[in-house]
């Protein structure tokens, strides 16, 4: 669902599993990450890490930059009817923006 951008019913045609199964494998999958990634990855971090990330920016010529900035627009489908003129995107349907800073070394 995640790679694709596919939808829990369109999975259970794929692969013949059921869309309650789906969801239920989709967020035992993302627990699963956070669970494992969260205390590395996942946090903010501390005076020394920002040093190290503002010493490489400027290395690269990027002074005072700690990481890029990526953002997604994923398709909110269950959008409250009165909110869609607020979160219409590009593809004039409405979009959630997740947006994340990760680092050379991959840290979010």
């Amino acid at each position: 669902m995640l790679a694709y951008d596919m939808l829990a019913n369109a999975i259970d045609e794929y692969i013949k599993i059921g869309e309650s199964t789906t969801i239920e494998s989709l967020k035992r999958f993302c627990c699963a990450i956070v669970e494992v990634f969260a205390e590395q990855y996942l946090r903010s971090p501390n005076a020394n890490e920002v040093a190290i990330l503002l010493h490489v920016g400027k290395e690269r010529g990027f002074l005072g930059m700690l990481g890029s900035l990526n953002c997604m627009h994923w398709k909110w489908n269950n959008c409250p009817t009165a909110w869609v003129g607020q979160y219409a995107g590009r593809s004039g349907t409405p979009t959630i923006i997740l947006e994340a800073v990760g680092d050379y070394d991959l840290w979010i």
